[in-house]
């Protein structure tokens, strides 16, 4: 197995193309977890992964708690379908937890402070409540918690992993919190192995060709933990160097030969999701992408490689595109990424206008 067709296999699987998924739920849901912490960028992830899809199905359905937006794994911002989101956290929220008892020790928060944090939010958010961080700002100030200094982005990280609040329906454009039991009844219950088992399906099914490695990632097990689940599923495996890829054979659809053309959202679990990017990222172009401090670029990706970045300046009635691209394009990859500028416009009911910012000199 090849690079190239590594990376082929990982457009198939990630739903990228060949998509045959209806509902936002269903797809979130196949893809185990999408990392989330730029919000109008995992909207356009998900959007992509849905053939005529629009932000305002994504927003609907976040809004009516189908998904939902919260801390998990590393941590970091993440959406799950709201049907996984009890036993994710009951699988991951241990051991995220010591991994912030540094920083809280800076802070000056401990267990008591948390504790009535909590015990405020539950009454606060009670019946059906959702509140912005600026309005949860007010509260914590009534009950004399500071929240300066990123406290507030801790006290509702805990909160969270404590599963007492998690994403709510959006105020305009604002994002919000609810109490996580308003938004979602209590789950389907998994036992830890049954946990474990059912997250490396996700991650394999909708990730693979993907190693180990890769797994613990993504998932932030440890070794130990993330070998006990690849031992309890049934993938086959190709060693490619040293390297072990497990692989899922679901959705392989058989490729079209058009060139395959898309623009890529910020933090895409295309490159994210993997420690070793060379199957889609070229390394001499890895700080491009990937700033020093670990942003991901919204990123061009043609035929399974990263040729270049996007970005966008969303106007009123108009969203411009700007590309700066790595390597000169021929017209017809250039036409394609044209009509991928459209769909994108498309998504956001919007016209689109595409600037070419720069090619490589020669």
């Amino acid at each position: 197995m090849t690079l190239s067709e590594i990376a082929t296999l990982r457009i198939r699987n990630q739903q990228i193309e060949g998509s045959e998924f209806q509902t936002v739920k269903e797809l979130v849901s196949w893809m185990g977890a999408m990392q989330a912490q730029d919000f109008a960028m995992v909207k356009w992830a998900v959007g992509l992964r849905m053939p005529h899809s629009t932000e305002k199905i994504i927003d609907t359905a976040y809004n009516q708690g189908e998904i939902i937006r919260t801390h998990l794994m590393r941590p970091t911002w993440h959406l799950v379908a709201a049907d996984d989101i009890y036993w994710m956290l009951e699988l991951t929220a241990p051991r995220i937890k010591p991994l912030l008892k540094a920083r809280d020790k800076q802070l000056e928060l401990d267990e008591l402070i948390y504790a009535k944090s909590n015990r405020m939010l539950e009454k606060v958010l009670a019946n059906g409540q959702c509140l912005t961080r600026e309005e949860l700002v007010r509260e914590y100030d009534r009950v004399h918690i500071r929240t300066d200094e990123n406290r507030l982005s801790h006290l509702m990280l805990r909160a969270e992993l404590d599963g007492v609040v998690c994403s709510g329906p959006l105020k305009a454009t604002k994002l919000t919190y609810s109490l996580l039991c308003d938004r979602v009844p209590a789950g389907k219950v998994l036992t830890r192995d049954e946990a474990l088992a059912e997250l490396a399906t996700r991650y394999f099914k909708s990730h693979s060709p993907a190693t180990l490695r890769d797994f613990v990632w993504w998932s932030g097990l440890s070794v130990t933990d993330a070998r006990k689940a690849m031992d309890m599923i049934r993938f086959s495996s190709v060693a490619i160097g040293t390297d072990t890829y497990w692989l899922s054979n679901s959705f392989s659809n058989v490729p079209s030969g058009k060139p395959s053309i898309h623009l890529l959202p910020a933090y895409d679990e295309f490159l994210i999701g993997y420690t070793d990017r060379r199957a889609a990222l070229a390394t001499v172009h890895n700080k491009k992408a990937i700033s020093e401090n670990g942003i991901f670029r919204p990123v061009i990706l043609v035929n399974g490689l990263v040729t270049g970045l996007w970005k966008r300046n969303t106007k009123k009635d108009m969203v411009k595109i700007e590309t700066n691209h790595f390597q000169i394009h021929d017209e017809e990859i250039l036409i394609a990424i044209d009509k991928e500028s459209t769909r994108y416009g498309l998504f956001l009911n919007k016209k689109t206008e595409l600037t070419i910012q720069s090619f490589p000199e020669t």
